[in-house]
């Protein structure tokens, strides 16, 4: 049996693999850009590529749209505002939580139900069991259209009934992302000046990071329960450290900006009189940042 149309807005990258993902597992899909002919070999396959955003909208129950931006996603569907009545809006376009918030209620106002959706994956990924797609909205919404979200990806979980915290989700894990990424390029050209390649350094690199992961457990319980009490190594005894990553970086000619940001935030927290803490007192920064 055919499983539930979909039709999927945006054929980017991103885009045309969701589409894929829908057709290879038995559900008729629709396509629409913007741009047309970006998407000839899933018409190949299968697709109908509407002819108008309206009729995109209108060719299916379950509308997912996956464009550049949220404004984006607006300026695309309020030709189609009419065909919104009584469908299923699942928004996986990136944006930020108040953005997700804000267009829950505009589809509200045009008589669609509302899923946002963050998805943790590249677009050749998608469809794969390890695949991660977080949503936010109404529990029997999403329990009702679970089976077809899932083929997205094995990892499709309802994370909340507040559509914007897939957003903050997003956006939090992306910064722990490009911190790991400018550590390791600071690294790499670190052993660089030293003619260590960085496919010989990457292994160690791995290795490193998977014990530095096992700290973040502890440092969890540490800023919940709003005590520091250092277990591994206090504020006092990462600083020489730190210092000595920003002297080995500014001899051998490497941008030490990143380092002496560290240095910085040990230096407010000591200064505040908690040299003895663990590393995880750092949190106060972030909470009220100082200029």
């Amino acid at each position: 049996m055919a499983g539930t149309p979909v039709t999927v807005i945006g054929m980017g990258l991103m885009g045309r693999a969701l589409a894929t993902a829908f057709m290879n597992a038995g559900h008729p899909a629709t396509i629409w850009n913007r741009t047309p002919g970006r998407a000839q070999a899933l018409v190949d396959a299968g697709a109908s590529e509407a002819p108008t955003v309206e009729a995109a909208v209108a060719a299916a129950p379950l509308v997912i749209v996956c464009v550049r931006d949220y404004d984006a996603v607006r300026e695309l569907l309020t030709p189609a505002e009419a065909a919104l009545s009584g469908r299923v809006l699942v928004n996986l376009t990136s944006g930020a939580s108040d953005e997700a918030r804000a267009m829950a209620g505009w589809a509200a106002e045009r008589g669609a139900e509302y899923l946002d959706g963050a998805i943790m994956m590249t677009p050749p990924g998608i469809g794969a069991p390890e695949t991660v797609i977080l949503y936010g909205g109404s529990p029997s919404l999403y329990e009702t259209h679970e089976k077809t979200l899932a083929v997205l990806g094995g990892g499709t979980t309802l994370i909340s009934s507040d559509v914007g915290l897939p957003a903050l989700y997003d956006v939090a894990l992306l910064g722990i992302m490009w911190s790991t990424f400018n550590g390791f390029m600071h690294a790499a050209a670190l052993m660089g000046t030293e003619k260590v390649a960085a496919t010989d350094f990457v292994p160690m690199a791995t290795d490193w990071l998977k014990g530095v992961a096992t700290f973040l457990t502890a440092y969890a319980h540490q800023i919940d329960e709003d005590s520091y009490a250092a277990e591994d190594a206090t504020l006092e005894t990462q600083a020489p450290p730190v210092r000595h990553l920003i002297h080995e970086s500014r001899i051998r000619g490497v941008d030490a900006t990143m380092a002496e940001y560290t240095e910085k935030l040990l230096a407010e927290a000591i200064g505040r009189g908690h040299a003895l803490d663990s590393y995880a007192r750092i949190i106060d920064h972030f909470r009220t940042p100082t200029a």
